[in-house]
């Protein structure tokens, strides 16, 4: 990991609140990941002209990241931070964190990070990638997927504060879903994203929690602010090196139809050693329109050496999106190299 002086965050806190920052540190780290992946199913004949069961295009993939972060310290106490991810040379993510100490912390995210009740959107263990991970309706990685998921939007404010054994938290991803440069505005509008959370830990080992939301909905009324209700609870606990959990969520969207989702998902892990990881996960998703419910499930395993992670994961699913004959299957094998 590199690290550079840097004094320039002096500016950035004067803009947030009426004080000055010392100088902070730069820090620059990052990840390079090869993997081999299959994805195959009965839907992959659905595009017979160019793709037969078996054949999914190359299987050889590498994804490269690189993350900057920096913070100073004003003279009040409170810590400001900057933060910029670029994945395959793009940005994926930026952020400025402002941690008022026991007052908690604010943030806000342009780019993928989740607010509110998306920070509990899935608490399932796993030693890789969770049981949706490559999980598609038509085999090629780009359509579907696993439904019924909660969020909170990604562009936003998020507010967090942990007091002993309980920690809070509230989200709000403004109108629009895009995200503007300073002094610009964007988006198409619509309704706003709020939601948050609450996290209790009762004992050693085990965890609670329980979250719910209105999300902008992607079937918009006439006056273009119609939600979705969003709900979510979980309880996890680890006994030595295993750790079980399970979650229920709840999606109400808005249409005429008025669907309702309701997704169960289990999962344990084991730790075998400090290097060695396994875990199995279960998803089974109900739609209250549709007879047919969406089950998936999936394993995954990991090994660390030094800088180095070899993970591997198969996920395979029935009645995608809740449709007949919608079945997929994903495997993927990979090492990544952590700097």
């Amino acid at each position: 990991m590199k690290t550079w002086k840097k004094a320039g965050l002096t500016a950035l806190a004067g803009s947030l609140v009426a004080t000055s920052a010392f100088a902070g540190a730069m820090t620059v780290s990052g990840t390079a990941n090869i993997t081999y992946t299959g994805n195959t199913g009965a839907q992959d004949s659905a595009t017979a002209t160019t793709q037969q069961n078996g054949i999914d295009g190359a299987r050889w993939g590498m994804n490269k990241t690189l993350s900057f972060s920096g913070s100073g310290e004003m003279d009040n106490g409170w810590t400001v931070s900057v933060a910029s991810t670029l994945s395959n040379a793009a940005s994926s993510a930026v952020g400025v964190t402002l941690d008022m100490g026991d007052a908690g912390t604010l943030d806000f995210q342009g780019g993928t990070s989740s607010r509110g009740i998306g920070k509990i959107a899935d608490m399932m263990p796993t030693a890789d990638e969770d049981v949706g991970n490559g999980i598609d309706v038509d085999g090629t990685s780009t359509s579907g997927g696993l439904s019924g998921a909660v969020s909170g939007g990604v562009t936003g404010f998020h507010y967090s504060k942990a007091m002993d054994m309980v920690e809070i938290g509230v989200g709000y991803a403004p109108k629009g879903g895009a995200t503007a440069t300073s002094g610009n505005v964007s988006g198409s509008g619509g309704a706003s994203s709020i939601g948050g959370f609450i996290k209790i830990d009762p004992m050693d080992g085990l965890e609670i929690g329980f979250g719910v939301g209105e999300v902008a909905a992607t079937a918009t009324g006439s006056d273009n602010s119609q939600t979705d209700d969003h709900s979510t609870a979980y309880i996890t606990y680890v006994y030595g090196p295993v750790t079980v959990g399970y979650q229920q969520s709840e999606r109400e969207t808005y249409t005429a139809a008025e669907t309702d989702d309701e997704v169960t998902r289990w999962g344990v892990l084991y730790a075998v050693n400090d290097e060695l990881s396994i875990s199995y996960q279960d998803h089974v998703n109900d739609d209250n329109k549709v007879a047919t419910d969406e089950e998936a499930s999936g394993w995954s395993a990991s090994y660390t050496v030094g800088s180095m992670t070899f993970k591997a994961h198969r996920n395979k699913a029935t009645n995608v999106t809740n449709t007949i004959a919608n079945e997929s299957e994903h495997t993927e094998v990979g090492v990544t190299f952590a700097f």
